[in-house]
């Protein structure tokens, strides 16, 4: 008797479609490859694609069915077939709209499995019957109901309900408000339509407040796109929008230190970013603070600390100084600006040193910057916002004696050029204020390495333009004084221009 029942269960074994070959049950693939093979002949399945991943092996087909069949076809307004269970309410959905979410139609499958001793062979009539060909012959479907829990704080029911509400018409507007619940509902449902679609919604409407959710978002559902566009936007907009907002103390640390990184980042100049910075660590400390301080309620804070020992050798700070190893403080050259840098003892006195000596050293050397090697990461930076009042824009740059002028010009509605060119301490329109903080060298040729970069973000992606990485010795005639011109066309505004450059050995 044991014996007769041990073999019964081995043998026993699902009809698949109106075939005679059978699989065995309870396992996803047992290994019977007829079998398979003829069940994937029934339900018009790639025999191969089985193969690779048997689990799955229905759920995808039948996706592409119902989008294939019915994604032109009215909204189904007859009796619900599906009951879904979830956030204490009863979702009434059809079977049709159902299999766009994986986790749905694994639910659906499940419960229609647990029903019926052929579940195959049901899931078969299924297709036939939801086949518009055959709309005539149509049987009421058996009412299945299926419970999903979730615990994702992120998912409200307005959100969950929108997701839903997804399955049957494609054009549904995503509020930014309730972007981050509607993204982590499609997660959750495995609605890879609707959530590219989050993504994308996400990524286009990107500002301050939002950032930070947003980020964490992508973190946590691991998803590169969006986090990806967190990091794009905030190497152009740190400086000229975060930097002078409340929101820019809520920027996670991870995501600033990529940013600090990266050669793609904008600014005004190294000092501006500086300053953007020591503002983040005000605004960490001062917490309860609502509004922006003066930058002179910054500078007296940082110098409140006693003196015998720099912010960042404190405890407070020690988190605090990956993020400023990024920093470019050789790119600090104005006599001002040096001189704050000494008196918030905010920095190390090591570190303060190292500055000096390269200034004295490229001073002492008619401005080479022996210790400079690689444009991306050692670069000084300037940078020029390109608004759309902006015909003509041109801001004076001075670096170990020598003077340029950026400078970006309209032609028309779509097309912009950028150049920079050297400029005689003489023609500058405030001499005297310049000489005050600034060197003056008398060299008739300045050897230089740049480059120049302009991006512009249209339709919610990045366009980047850029030189190549030049030599050129500029002089102060006309025919020598001028770098190469960067030409771009673009819709986008503003337009985000840096100029990065170092003075190789001549």
């Amino acid at each position: 008797m044991i014996m007769s029942n041990m073999h019964k269960a081995r043998l026993e074994r699902r009809v698949t479609g109106s075939t005679n070959r059978w699989r065995l049950p309870k396992q996803p693939f047992s290994g019977d490859l007829l079998s398979l093979s003829q069940m994937c002949k029934a339900l018009s399945i790639d025999f191969e694609e089985a193969l690779r991943n048997p689990d799955r092996l229905c759920i995808s087909q039948i996706q592409k069915f119902f989008f294939e069949n019915f994604k032109n076809k009215d909204i189904q307004s007859g009796e619900a077939d599906v009951i879904l269970e979830c956030l204490g309410f009863k979702w009434e959905l059809h079977q049709p709209q159902l299999f766009q979410s994986e986790t749905l139609a694994k639910l659906y499958l499940k419960a229609l499995a647990q029903g019926t001793t052929h579940p195959l062979r049901e899931l078969e009539e299924l297709l036939r019957a939801q086949s518009p060909k055959k709309t005539k012959e149509k049987s009421p479907a058996k009412r299945i109901i299926i419970s999903l829990k979730i615990n994702d704080p992120l998912v409200t029911k307005v959100a969950f309900a929108t997701a839903l509400k997804n399955l049957y018409m494609s054009e549904v507007e995503i509020n930014l408000e309730d972007a981050l619940g509607v993204l982590a509902s499609a997660h959750i449902l495995q609605f890879s339509g609707l959530f590219q679609r989050c993504v994308d919604v996400m990524i286009a409407r990107l500002k301050p407040s939002t950032i930070k959710k947003f980020y964490e978002a992508g973190c946590k559902y691991k998803e590169e796109q969006l986090t990806t566009g967190c990091e794009k936007w905030l190497e152009m907009n740190l400086v000229p929008l975060v930097g002078t907002q409340i929101h820019l103390h809520k920027i996670p640390q991870d995501l600033l230190h990529k940013v600090l990184k990266s050669p793609r980042l904008f600014t005004f100049s190294e000092f501006h970013l500086l300053k953007t910075m020591l503002l983040r660590v005000f605004l960490q400390l001062n917490y309860k603070i609502q509004a922006i301080p003066t930058y002179e309620t910054v500078m007296t804070f940082f110098k409140s600390f006693p003196e015998n020992c720099c912010f960042l050798d404190r405890d407070i700070g020690q988190s605090l100084r990956p993020l400023f190893l990024c920093m470019r403080l050789h790119g600090i050259t104005k006599g001002k600006d040096l001189e704050v840098l000494r008196h918030i003892n905010f920095f190390p006195e090591s570190w303060l040193d190292q500055v000096t000596a390269n200034h004295y050293h490229a001073l002492e050397n008619g401005g080479d910057m022996l210790y400079l090697k690689d444009l991306n990461t050692q670069a000084v930076r300037f940078g020029l916002l390109f608004n759309q009042e902006n015909t003509t824009y041109s801001k004076t740059i001075a670096l170990y004696g020598f003077f340029f002028k950026i400078k970006g010009l309209k032609h028309d509605t779509t097309s912009y050029s950028f150049y920079m060119q050297r400029i005689k301490h003489t023609d500058l329109e405030s001499p005297s204020a310049v000489y005050e903080h600034n060197p003056v060298s008398l060299r008739a040729a300045r050897l230089v390495k740049y480059e120049i970069r302009a991006e512009a973000l249209v339709d919610g992606k990045w366009q980047e333009f850029r030189t190549n990485q030049i030599k050129q010795k500029f002089g102060l005639t006309t025919s020598s004084c001028k770098s190469h011109t960067l030409k771009i066309q673009t819709v986008g505004m503003p337009i985000y221009v840096s100029f990065a450059f170092i003075f190789p050995a001549s």
